[in-house]
């Protein structure tokens, strides 16, 4: 069981833990070893090097990164699983370092200190470059948090929305004249609940619509 947030033990109290682990994987343990917290020599293998802290945090972190100048086989060691364990599991084999968090006076390895080696994705690769592709100019500047990420489907809709403006209109005639290919898809589905159908395959501008061409424009720089 996962030791609670208020029993983490201080760092001298993981050194003993740490050291039996390697002892017991055959390696010559010392502590404090030029400002390294445990190093661990076995034959003519590169060291393993331990750095101790009670809680997981950037400090440890930098600590590690700093560590990897020395040898490939670097740990952090807590003494007390983190907050969010996935997380931090994957950072740490983001960065190439180990992990190892010690409770009830055991030393529990979690990550093992491997070159990082990320698979990538095809279809999230793909759903990257058509939003780029579609995406008309850059109205959304990175960082952003105070208003909706205008995304190509967003502007697709609105220009559905201003042709609309104009009166009713067929999903055939929007795609022609307004280069929406998605338009038929985009009435259909009415995410933002801007269209309203009168007749089959015959859509309208709702109100909800106007007030959203609206506030498009108000909030577009004047040319």
């Amino acid at each position: 069981m996962r030791a609670s947030r208020t029993e983490a033990l201080p760092e001298a109290a993981l050194y003993a833990p740490v050291k039996a682990l390697l002892e017991s994987q055959g390696y010559l343990v010392k502590g404090e070893v030029v400002a390294c917290d445990v190093v661990g020599v076995r034959g003519d293998e590169p060291p393993v090097v331990v750095e101790l802290k009670r809680t997981f945090g950037l400090d440890l972190v930098h600590q590690g990164i700093d560590r990897l100048a020395l040898t490939d086989a670097v740990y952090l060691a807590v003494g007390i699983w983190p907050r969010r364990p996935a997380e931090v599991q994957r950072l740490c084999r983001r960065l190439g370092l180990g992990l190892i968090v010690v409770t009830d006076g055991r030393a529990e390895p979690v990550v093992d200190p491997l070159p990082y080696q990320p698979r990538k994705s095809r279809n999230r690769t793909g759903r990257l470059l058509d939003e780029h592709r579609r995406r008309v100019g850059d109205p959304t500047g990175g960082g952003s948090v105070r208003r909706p990420i205008m995304t190509a489907y967003r502007q697709e809709s609105l220009r559905i929305a201003a042709q609309l403006e104009a009166g009713p209109s067929t999903p055939r005639a929007l795609r022609a004249a307004g280069d929406v290919p998605r338009a038929a898809r985009i009435l259909q589905t009415n995410v933002y609940g801007w269209f309203e159908r009168v007749e089959r395959g015959v859509y309208v501008l709702s109100p909800r619509g106007r007030r959203a061409l609206e506030d498009d424009r108000h909030a577009s720089p004047s040319t």
